[in-house]
């Protein structure tokens, strides 16, 4: 069969592409943070950038381009080069949930971007004051389900993970806890402290300082297995409350269409810096779920994302959650 005009051109056009993509890196590359410094996403950015580096043998770059809950950082890796030089470090919110809690998105997660590998996940804690008397999830339960208006819980805002997750236990316990937003987890923590604050939803990561010091207990963890920190602490599944694991995610995506080769090489790198003791220990002691390395990949990373979407969907739908 001879080759038509057009096959010879497409390849003619391929071939420095593909050459590109074999010798991929061969300049500086970017991490997208794309949030203010010093969050969490941040805080793991930096944290792996070392490391990634090492496995790369080029600069990593950490870029910070907060605005709008993540949605312009992650928009301008979404639109940047498929060449790999610009990756985003990717959470739930811009991720899986706003997709299915807005209208419109300047970006669409599941056609836009190639899934590279999860870093970790931090599961969502269930936590109460010393006032609380509960000390079980059942006694926690049945004392929220009698308090004439019900029980009070704080999270770090409308549509974070945290509230999610509390209208997840709603829906499937029948607790009837009222929602209070805050403005980030800090103010939150602290009204619970005080006592102010009967409840607080919120991340492993946040959560386990108190819990050691006494200041609140924690008494579920939305994973799907105990905490090896918490080993006592039952998880919402095991107790037959919550049906889905509710956590946040972190990993890392590529612009759509970036070459096979290319994602491969990000993904070993991945791997290698997980597989890190400086990184993997740091992570673990917060509360930080860490993948095998034979779990860290784009399959496995692009079947997390659709599952955090559907569970992301029912939560908004029992909580008519709608974010502008």
């Amino acid at each position: 069969m001879m080759p038509t005009r057009r096959s010879i051109l497409a390849a003619t056009l391929a071939a420095p592409a593909a050459a590109q993509a074999q010798g991929f890196p061969d300049r500086p590359v970017r991490v997208m943070v794309p949030f203010p410094p010093g969050g969490n996403v941040d805080f793991t950015a930096r944290l792996l950038a070392p490391a990634l580096q090492a496995a790369l043998g080029q600069p990593v770059i950490v870029e910070n381009r907060g605005g709008a809950g993540g949605i312009v950082g992650t928009e301008a890796v979404a639109r940047s080069r498929p060449d790999g030089t610009m990756v985003l470090l990717g959470s739930t919110g811009p991720i899986s949930l706003f997709p299915v809690a807005m209208q419109t998105l300047p970006y669409d997660t599941l056609r836009d971007f190639a899934p590279i590998g999860i870093a970790y996940r931090v599961p969502i804690v269930l936590m109460v004051g010393r006032q609380v008397p509960a000390r079980t999830l059942a006694d926690f339960v049945a004392l929220a389900k009698a308090t004439t208006g019900g029980l009070s819980a704080g999270t770090a805002g409308i549509g974070s993970g945290a509230h999610l997750a509390l209208e997840m236990f709603n829906a499937g316990t029948g607790a009837g806890i009222v929602h209070v937003p805050y403005r980030g987890t800090g103010p939150a923590l602290s009204d619970l402290i005080a006592g102010t604050i009967p409840i607080v939803f919120d991340q492993l990561s946040s959560a386990l300082p108190l819990q050691a010091d006494g200041r609140a207990r924690i008494l579920g963890i939305a994973s799907a297995a105990r905490s090896p920190l918490l080993p006592d602490v039952p998880t919402l599944r095991e107790a037959g409350l919550v049906e889905p694991e509710l956590s946040t995610t972190l990993g890392l995506l590529a612009p759509a269409n970036t070459p096979d080769v290319i994602i491969g090489t990000w993904r070993d790198a991945l791997a290698a810096a997980m597989a890190d003791p400086a990184v993997r220990d740091r992570l673990v002691s917060l509360g930080a779920e860490i993948p095998s390395a034979a779990e860290i990949t784009p399959a496995r990373y692009a079947a997390v994302i659709r599952e955090e979407m559907e569970t992301n969907r029912r939560a908004v739908q029992f909580g008519n959650i709608r974010l502008e």
